[in-house]
C-alpha cells in the first residue's frame, strides 16, 4: 500500500470538512478550499481523520490514492495555517511595490510590470526586494509565485532578476578575454 496514501488526515478542531462523494469541501479560518477527487478514490471521515481508500492494486489507483491523500492534506493546512511562497529580486534599480492589492514590479524595463493578485491570494512585502505570495490554496499560492518571476527569471552572469528565496542559481563564468587578455 502507498505509504502517503494509508497516512490519515487529521482534522483540526476550528475546520469543518464535508464530503459529498467525490466533492471535499474544507472550511476553515483561513477561508474554502473546495476539490472534485477522482470518482475510484473513497474518502471517508473517521472521527477526526480523513482516510483515503483505494479500490484496487492497479498501477493507476496506486498513482491516484498518495496524490488524492496530499491534495486533501494541503486542503486542511491550507485553511488553517495557509501557504507562503517567497521570492527575492535582485539587480540595480529592481524593486517591487503594492499599490493597493497590486504589485508593481520594476525590473529594467521600460515600463512598470503591474500584476494582480487572484482571489484567494495576497502580497506582501518585506522591503523593496522581498515578496511573499500569501494564501490557502497552495497550488494557486505557487503558480502565482512562478508567474511573477517568469516577468524576469535570473540571468546565468550577474543572477539579475527574479528568484525564490533559497534558490540556488547556476552561474555561468563572463568572456575569457576580460581575464587576462593583452591589447
Amino acid at each position: 500500500m502507498s505509504r502517503i496514501g494509508r497516512m490519515p488526515v487529521a482534522i483540526p478542531a476550528n475546520v469543518t470538512v464535508t464530503i459529498d462523494g467525490s466533492n471535499v469541501v474544507v472550511k476553515g479560518p483561513k477561508g474554502t478550499l473546495t476539490r472534485t477527487f477522482h470518482p475510484d478514490m473513497q474518502i471517508n471521515r473517521d472521527g477526526e481523520n480523513l482516510m483515503v481508500t483505494r479500490p484496487s492494486d492497479s498501477g493507476q489507483h496506486r498513482s491516484l490514492h498518495g496524490l488524492s491523500r496530499s491534495l486533501l492534506n494541503n486542503m486542511v493546512v491550507g485553511v488553517t495555517k495557509g501557504f507562503q511562497r517567497d521570492l527575492e529580486i535582485a539587480g540595480v534599480g529592481y524593486k517591487a511595490q503594492l499599490e493597493g492589492s497590486e504589485l508593481v514590479l520594476q525590473l529594467g524595463f521600460s515600463h512598470p510590470v503591474r500584476m494582480t493578485a487572484p482571489e484567494g491570494v495576497s502580497f506582501a512585502l518585506e522591503g523593496q526586494t522581498k515578496v511573499a505570495v500569501l494564501g490557502a490554496d497552495r497550488e494557486l499560492v505557487g503558480e502565482t509565485a512562478a508567474r511573477i518571476r517568469r516577468v524576469r527569471p535570473p540571468e546565468p552572469y550577474k543572477g539579475k532578476g527574479v528568484h525564490y528565496a533559497g534558490e540556488v542559481l547556476r552561474r555561468k563564468a563572463g568572456k575569457a578575454s576580460k581575464v587576462g587578455a593583452k591589447k
